[in-house]
């Protein structure tokens, strides 16, 4: 089953995407990359997905990539007795340290750090900044918030404090716990979330000690100024678009996503597209046209893939949002306009003997009848090259590893 396109489609795998039937028609319908989320599920639920992704492996004959996701230095709420809670405008909401399950009034946020850095008047954004919370008063193990912009509130929902510099390690002890275990599991990825500097991703790779390929994580203002440096530390970088938008202001995104995917492309490394792609598909089974338009942009851009979150992991047309990117990349690819692009591109990326080589590759195969370009490559970077090309032939990687 070879694809017929060369842009790759990430998918997470969540409660509406956990059995086999479910995992193997995500697959069909063309995810090449299945993402486990760690900030979800316990390690049993990730190793049975993961046997899942194995299993739709062997049966149908083609190999699937598998990324796993370390939550990172992310501040999450706890869980609510009732799964979910709605706040309203104007109401008063607790974040403190006790463990019970949350309601109406309050609700767990189990990081100390944050309370310590905490002032009346600062902000607190919960889920991407859908809601917004202004604290009132704080004290060493809680925060007496108002709430400004309400919402649904539910289970380890991720908070944002844009206003204030929080002292957090790059790998928590739970990071390091899960890095263990989905390398002896046996992934193909390993994103690394909040990376702020190229250190927190040096962290990263010796701890997994060449088991997984290290992909960064590009979410905070500290990120985005040390890009170069943490993407020569990197195997691949993942634009997270969330927390993104939410640390920076919004339109800041667009100009910031096209930069990362250009110096990407330069060094011939793999970036992913993230967060929203086609959220609507969550409740719907049809896209917005903006949606449409905004992942056929990435692959203009010269992404490498984009990716599905809750669209996958929790949304009620989950083989509909993949089928979607599917068709959009497929039409993408076989535009004029895309070829065009892409060849621009490439002017700037030509600098040794290795990209000489595999653009004469490229080009011998356009003008021939050649069925596929084989590479020889020991560390991958000549397959890469290779796939930066876009030839429309198949890649076939040769190494003696």
């Amino acid at each position: 089953m070879r694809r017929l396109r060369n842009v790759k489609i990430v998918a997470t795998l969540g409660p509406a995407s956990n059995d086999y039937e479910m995992i193997r028609a995500l697959f069909e319908a063309g995810v090449d990359v299945f993402r486990l989320n760690m900030s979800h599920g316990t390690h049993e639920d990730i190793r049975a997905r993961h046997e899942i992704i194995r299993k739709v492996e062997v049966d149908t004959g083609r190999p699937i990539a598998i990324l796993a996701d370390l939550q990172g230095p992310k501040l999450r709420v706890g869980a609510f007795a009732s799964g979910a809670e709605e706040l309203s405008v104007g109401q008063d909401f607790r974040l403190d340290l006790d463990p019970a399950e949350g309601d109406a009034t309050r609700v767990q946020l189990p990081h100390e750090e944050i309370f310590a850095a905490l002032e009346p008047g600062a902000s607190l954004l919960v889920n991407d900044g859908k809601i917004r919370l202004m604290v009132k008063a704080c004290g060493p193990d809680f925060a007496d918030c108002e709430v400004t912009v309400g919402g649904t509130i539910s289970n380890n929902k991720g908070v944002n404090v844009p206003d204030v510099i929080l002292p957090l390690a790059a790998l928590s002890d739970k990071d390091r716990k899960d890095l263990e275990f989905v390398c002896e599991l046996g992934i193909d990825w390993l994103a690394l979330s909040f990376v702020q500097r190229a250190e927190d991703v040096e962290e990263g790779r010796k701890l997994a000690a060449g088991r997984a390929a290290i992909m960064s994580k590009i979410e905070k203002p500290a990120a985005v100024k040390a890009f170069e440096e943490i993407l020569d530390a990197s195997d691949g970088i993942m634009v997270a678009r969330g927390d993104l938008g939410v640390e920076l202001p919004i339109q800041n995104v667009p100009p910031i996503q096209k930069r990362m995917i250009r110096k990407c492309r330069a060094v011939a490394k793999p970036v992913i597209v993230a967060t929203q792609m086609l959220e609507s598909m969550i409740d719907s089974p049809m896209p917005t046209r903006a949606e449409v338009s905004d992942v056929a942009t990435a692959i203009y851009e010269g992404t490498d893939a984009i990716m599905l979150s809750a669209e996958s992991a929790a949304g009620s047309f989950p083989v509909e949002a993949v089928q979607t990117m599917n068709d959009v990349a497929i039409e993408v690819e076989s535009d004029r306009n895309y070829q065009s692009i892409i060849a621009a591109q490439r002017e700037g990326e030509r600098k040794t003997i290795a990209d000489a080589i595999v653009v004469a590759a490229r080009e011998i195969a356009e003008t021939t009848d050649i069925k596929a370009i084989c590479c020889f490559t020991q560390s991958g970077t000549t397959a890469e090259l290779v796939a930066r090309e876009r030839p429309h032939v198949p890649i076939i990687a040769l190494t003696p590893l």
